[in-house]
Parts: C-alpha cells; structure tokens; sequence
C-alpha cells in the first residue's frame, strides 16, 4: 500500500500554473518530528514506514507513486510593491490528499527560486512548526505541519546554519497573487479556470466570480479578527502570501505580543510599520481589493460597469472587518454585546502600562474579582471598570483566552537547543501548544512573559 494516496489536481489545470521540480540529494536526511495524528487524519499509512523512510519520503528523496512534485506560479504584491512573477521559489507540492495539498518547503531550488538557493535553515522549519501546530489548537484556520526533517547539511544565512525542510499541510495554496499571475498576462482563459478551480476547492456554494470574491472577502475578514484576538502579527501581508481560502499562510516574521502596543511589528524588513498589528485590518480589504482587480473582466466585459459592481458590492467590507474584530474582542472580555469603545479602553489601557496581551485577558477574573496586583491602577482603568463590571461575565473566559501561545523568545530558545542538539524543549513546547487554554503543571513555565534581556524583537523570512 502507498503511504499516500496522491491525486494531482492542480496540475490538470494547465502547464502555465506551475513548473515541475526536480529535488537536489541529501546523504543523510533525519526524521525531527513527525505529526501523527495529523497523518491519521489524512489517511496516511505510516505503519510500515520506518523513521528513515519517512525522512526520504518529506525531503524529496524518495518519490511516491503518484506524487507530481511543482512549483506554482503566482505574482505578488509586496510591500506595495507589484512583482509580476514570484512563484513557489523554495517550495514545491508533492500532491493532494482528502483535499488538502502536501508541500515540502526547503528542499531546493525551483524555476522560482531567483538566485536563491530554495533550501531553508532549520530555525525557520520549528518556528512553523510550532506556531502553525499552536494556530490550529487556537481555533485559528490555518496550514499545519506534518514534518520536520533534518537535512544535516549547512545552510548559508547570516553565518552557516543547519538546514531543514518542513512539510506543510493546507486546504490549498491558491493565494491573491496566484490571480494576480494571470491577470497581469491578461489571460482571462486561466482566470475562469483558475476560479472555478478555487470554487470547487473552497467555496461550492459561490456559482459566480462576484459570490466568489464575496466569500473570500468574508473569509479574509474572519481570520484576521482571529489574528488580532490572539496579539499575532503576520509580520508580511502581501498579496502573495494572502489565501484564497482564508487560512494562516506563510509564517516568516509573524509574532505573538508579549506587551500590548498598537503600533507593533516584528518583521525586519517591514520599516515603516504597513504591516503592524493594528494595520492588519485595512491590509486584509487592501489585499481583497487587489484580487477584485483580477476579477474585473470576468464580473462584465465593459470594465467600467464591472468596477461600478465590485465597489458597490464590497462596500459592505470595511465596517464587517471592524465589526469581526470587534465581536472577537468583546468576547474575550465577556460582553453580553459587542463594544467597540470598552474594547479600545481596555486595550489602550494595556499599552499605557506596557501589559502582557495574553495574560491580560486570561486573568481577567481577578479583575472581575478587584484584585489589581496584575492591573495597576490608572484613571483609564477606573473609567473601564464600571461598565466592565455591569456589561462582563468572566464564564468561560478560560475556553476562549489561552494561557499559552508560541511566545516569540521560548521559540527562540526551542530553536537554540535543537542546533545544540537537545530536542526535549521542542517535544515540550509541542505538548503544552496542544492545549494551550489548560494549565500544564509540569511545563507550565512556558506561560512566561520574557525577562528584558530575553525580548525577541525582530523576526525574518525563512529565505
């Protein structure tokens, strides 16, 4: 029996969409984590695998039967800036399984690559992992992680590093910039196919090109209020790293807060804060606006009256948005309704005295309950309370506010002891990720805010 049971829809679309990938030799590719459950889930049969085989198979070393390895092709938009071809540059689909698509990312170059190498450093393998893994278990939609591997071969970054290779899991990797590809070439054939295409995968119910945009522009809505109710910061929104199904895609400079600052970003190369959290908002309508655009020809040929269409009918997006963030939020403090005015209280309060966001809302009840050794006492505070106190309930405020997220510096530390060689903070930080709104006496440490010297503040791109 195959370990997987590939199919290759992708590929039936056409030759534009993708090049095929040839991977590069690895002597010695060794197994780091493999997700079990998820494998389950997807059918996978491992039974008669051993751990070598298995790091062959997710290092692109041994090719199954039926598995098409391709890069895809997409545009992108990135900082604003439009790029007409970027493509899987360093990652390449094996194929599909149950409907999701398995991508090994890190296993070479591509057609994609641009000079690059395509591999990947093993801090960028375990930061997906971990944090991907902690999404889901966050109730956050999201890619998810099947494999770690180690290729046992250097990496050259900022100094040598040891390389790896991630398998990921998605729903699809169809992205804005994937119509943005097209649409440039102005070839409508391929954004008709590449629509239905998209429908069929993730919204069967759209029958239009306009219900499909509508769907997406929802979806991208949903998930970025879960983003801003957990403090995560996806670090690059660009257009091609925007999914069309409305899940957590590409996970390179993104971040937790620790202390709540509206303003905050971790992304090194993201200099004039476009991305910050408070930004990702308007971002996710500016990325939907950027795939209406690709749209144009086919909602009607006049192209004016289909831009007179597609603004009418989004009109509706920037107050959803808002409102999505603000029903997340409201929950987490436990309002009846939605107030978009005490949620902006509280968290203004929290940047003014340099709060944890995570902690903030999980001890909430000792708010509720006056005791302040956690909230200093302010004006703002003072202001908060009352109509808190009437408004608020702290009912199961500990199932929708997790004690433990994938904090930026203990990732850090994770990565720090798998190049030494200890891999048990790895398999810790996984087990206490897999229930984060429940306290794990034995690794509860993992729940700690970082100590000044230990603050991450920057974060990079795998590449």
């Amino acid at each position: 029996m195959n370990v997987i049971d590939f199919e290759n829809t992708y590929s039936k679309l056409g030759p534009q969409f993708f090049e095929e990938v040839l991977f590069p030799k690895f002597e010695n590719p060794e197994l780091l984590q493999f997700n079990q459950e998820l494998a389950m889930d997807l059918g996978i049969d491992t039974k008669g695998s051993s751990e070598k085989e298995l790091a062959l198979i997710f290092s692109g070393q041994k090719i199954l039967e039926g598995s098409m390895p391709l890069a895809m092709a997409y545009a992108g938009h990135q900082f604003a800036h439009f790029v007409p071809q970027l493509g899987d540059g360093r990652a390449a689909l094996l194929g599909e399984t149950k409907g999701f698509d398995i991508q090994l990312k890190g296993a070479g170059q591509t057609y994609f690559s641009r000079r690059g190498d395509g591999r990947s450093a093993l801090g960028p393998v375990i930061r997906e992992y971990l944090v991907s893994e902690a999404m889901h278990q966050l109730r956050v939609p999201t890619t998810r992680a099947l494999a770690a591997v180690l290729t046992n071969e250097k990496v050259q970054r900022h100094y040598p590093e040891p390389g790896g290779i991630f398998t990921r899991v998605a729903e699809s990797h169809l992205r804005v910039g994937t119509f943005q590809f097209f649409a440039a070439r102005e070839d409508t054939e391929s954004l008709k196919t590449l629509v239905k295409y998209a429908c069929t995968r993730h919204y069967p119910e759209a029958s239009t090109p306009l219900e499909f945009l509508l769907a997406v522009a929802k979806k991208q809505a949903e998930l970025v209020a879960h983003w801003m109710g957990l403090g995560f910061i996806h670090g690059v929104m660009n257009t091609d790293n925007s999914s069309i199904g409305g899940i957590t895609i590409d996970y390179g400079p993104c971040a937790f807060m620790d202390e709540f600052d509206f303003q905050k970003t971790f992304s090194s190369i993201d200099q004039n804060g476009r991305y910050a959290y408070i930004n990702q908002g308007p971002m996710t309508q500016w990325n939907v606006l950027r795939l209406s655009e690709c749209l144009i020809p086919l909602i009607d040929e006049d192209s004016e009256k289909a831009i007179k269409i597609i603004q009418e009918s989004l009109e509706f997006l920037p107050s959803y948005i808002k409102d999505k963030i603000t029903e997340k939020m409201s929950a987490k403090l436990g309002l009846k309704a939605p107030n978009e005015k005490l949620c902006n209280q509280f968290l203004t309060y929290l940047q003014e005295n340099k709060l944890d966001f995570t902690l903030s809302f999980r001890n909430l009840p000792l708010l509720k309950d006056e005791n302040q050794d956690f909230y200093p006492k302010t004006k703002l505070l003072e202001e908060f309370l009352p109509t808190w106190l009437e408004q608020g309930s702290i009912e199961g405020l500990e199932l929708i506010n997790p004690l433990y997220i994938p904090r930026n510096h203990q990732v850090q530390k994770v990565i720090e002891d798998v190049y030494k060689g200890d891999h048990q903070s790895f398999k810790d930080f996984l087990e206490v990720l897999k229930n984060p709104f429940e306290k794990n006496e034995k690794l509860h440490h993992f729940h700690l805010p970082p100590l000044e010297d230990e603050k991450v503040t920057e974060t990079f791109c795998g590449t």
